[in-house]
C-alpha cells in the first residue's frame, strides 16, 4: 500500500485546513492583544490577568472535549469547536470593559482548547488509514496558519483597519471552513479494519493508565521548552548580548522557522527512525541548541543555538500525541486530552518560571531548567519504543 483511498486523503486535507484555521484565528488574536488592551482601557496586570483566564478556558476546554470526541464522534465536535472558536473571536474587538473581554476570553479559550483535542485526536484517525506518519505535518500547518496571520495582521494594522472588523471577518471565516471541512472528517470505524485494529506499541508495553501520563510528562517538558522560546528569546538577545530589538527578534525568527521546517521533514524520518528516536535525538538536538543559545558570547552563534533548539523540539511532541490517541482507540479523545492538557500547561509556565527565576540569576543561566527538561525527555523517551512480541514457544 503507498497510498491512502480518497476518503483518508479528504480527510486529510480536512485536517490540515482545521490546524491551519486554529493557528490562523490565535495569531490574528494575538498581533490585535496590544490594540484591545488600549481599547477596553485595561492595564498590562489585569491583561496579564485575563490572559490566564484564556489558558485556563482552554484547558477546561481540552479536558471536557476529550470524552466528548469519543462519545460524539469528530464530525459533531471538531465543527462546533471550530464554530465556537469563530464565533468567541469576534468578540475581542469589541469588548469595552475588563468584563466583556474577560467572557469573550472564556469562549474563545473553551472553544480553542476544545478544537486541540479534537483535530489531534482526528489526526490520529487519518494517520491509522495512511502506510506512513503525517501527524507532524498537520502542527506544521498550525504554524502555517500562525505565521499568516502575522502578515495579514500587520498589514491590517498597518492599513488602519478596525480591530473589531478584522477579527469578525476572521472569525466568520473560521465558522464557513469549518461547516463545509465537516462532511470531510473521519471517525475510528471509518479507517481501514487492519489499521484500526492494530494495537498501539505503546499499549502492548505498558497499561494505557500509566503510559499516559508518562507521555503527558514528556509533553510538558517539550512544550515547556517551547514556552521558553517563545517569550524569551528575543528578550535573550536584547538584554544579554545587547542588540538592538530588530536583530533580537532574529531569535524568535530563527527557532520558528527552524520548528516549521522541521515538522514538514519529521513525518519521513519518524517512518524511517521510529518515534523513540525522534523524541530521543530531537531533545537531545534541542538541549544542545539551547546551551549554545544561552553561552554563546556572538550573535551569529546564539542564532545558530535558536535554530536547533527549534529543530530539535519540532518533531516531538506529535510523536507523543500520536501515540496517546493508539493508546486505546475506544477512548482515543479522553487519552489526548491528558497529553495535551499537561503540555499546554507546560506552555503556559514556561515563560513564568523563567521570569520568576530572573529575581535571582541571569537570564540565559535560567536556561538550564529547559536544558535539563529536553535531557530528561531524551532519556525517558524509550516510553514509545515498541515491546517485542513475545515468541512462542513450539508445542511437543
Amino acid at each position: 500500500m503507498t497510498t491512502a483511498p480518497p476518503r483518508p486523503r479528504a480527510a486529510r486535507f480536512a485536517t490540515f485546513m482545521f490546524f491551519g484555521l486554529n493557528g490562523f484565528a490565535m495569531g490574528m488574536w494575538v498581533v490585535h492583544i496590544p490594540n484591545v488592551e488600549r481599547a477596553t482601557g485595561i492595564s498590562h496586570s489585569t491583561l496579564g490577568a485575563l490572559l490566564l483566564v484564556l489558558g485556563g478556558a482552554a484547558f477546561a476546554g481540552m479536558q471536557i472535549s476529550g470524552p466528548l470526541v469519543d462519545r460524539l464522534g469528530h464530525r459533531r465536535l471538531v465543527p462546533a469547536a471550530g464554530v465556537l472558536l469563530g464565533l468567541a473571536l469576534c468578540g475581542p474587538g469589541f469588548a469595552n470593559s475588563w468584563w466583556t473581554l474577560g467572557l469573550t476570553l472564556i469562549l474563545f479559550g473553551f472553544g480553542n482548547g476544545a478544537i486541540d483535542v479534537g483535530m489531534n485526536s482526528h489526526a490520529v484517525v487519518v494517520e491509522r488509514a495512511y502506510p506512513r506518519p503525517i501527524m507532524a505535518a498537520f502542527h506544521a500547518m498550525w504554524s502555517i496558519g500562525g505565521a499568516f496571520a502575522a502578515v495579514i495582521g500587520a498589514a491590517t494594522l498597518g492599513a488602519g483597519v478596525p480591530t473589531g472588523v478584522t477579527l469578525t471577518c476572521t472569525g466568520v471565516l473560521c465558522v464557513v471552513l469549518s461547516l463545509v471541512s465537516a462532511r470531510f472528517l473521519m471517525e475510528p470505524s471509518d479507517a481501514p479494519a487492519a489499521a484500526a485494529s492494530e494495537p498501539s506499541p505503546v499499549a502492548r508495553r505498558r497499561t494505557p493508565g500509566r503510559v499516559v501520563w508518562l507521555l503527558g510528562l514528556l509533553a510538558l517538558a517539550l512544550m515547556l521548552s517551547e514556552g521558553v522560546a517563545n517569550d524569551w528569546a528575543a528578550l535573550h538577545m536584547e538584554k544579554v548580548l545587547g542588540t538592538s530589538a530588530s536583530t533580537a527578534a532574529l531569535a524568535y525568527g530563527a527557532f520558528a522557522v527552524a520548528m516549521t521546517t522541521g515538522r514538514f521533514l519529521t513525518d519521513r524520518v519518524a517512518a524511517w527512525a521510529g518515534p523513540a528516536a525522534i523524541v530521543r535525538y530531537g531533545a537531545t538536538l534541542a538541549a544542545v541548541g539551547l546551551t549554545t543559545a544561552a553561552a554563546a558570547p556572538w550573535v551569529p552563534l546564539s542564532l545558530v543555538g535558536w535554530a536547533l533548539f527549534g529543530l530539535g523540539l519540532s518533531g516531538g511532541v506529535p510523536q507523543l500525541f500520536t501515540a496517546a490517541g493508539n493508546l486505546d482507540t475506544r477512548a482515543s479523545g479522553a487519552l489526548m486530552a491528558r497529553v495535551v492538557g499537561l503540555g499546554y500547561v507546560g506552555l503556559l509556565a514556561g515563560p513564568a518560571l523563567i521570569g520568576g527565576l530572573t529575581r535571582w540569576m541571569p537570564l540565559n543561566v535560567t536556561f538550564a531548567v529547559p536544558v535539563v527538561l529536553c535531557v530528561l525527555a531524551a532519556v525517558f523517551a524509550g516510553v514509545l519504543s515498541p515491546k517485542p512480541a513475545p515468541v512462542e514457544e513450539p508445542v511437543g
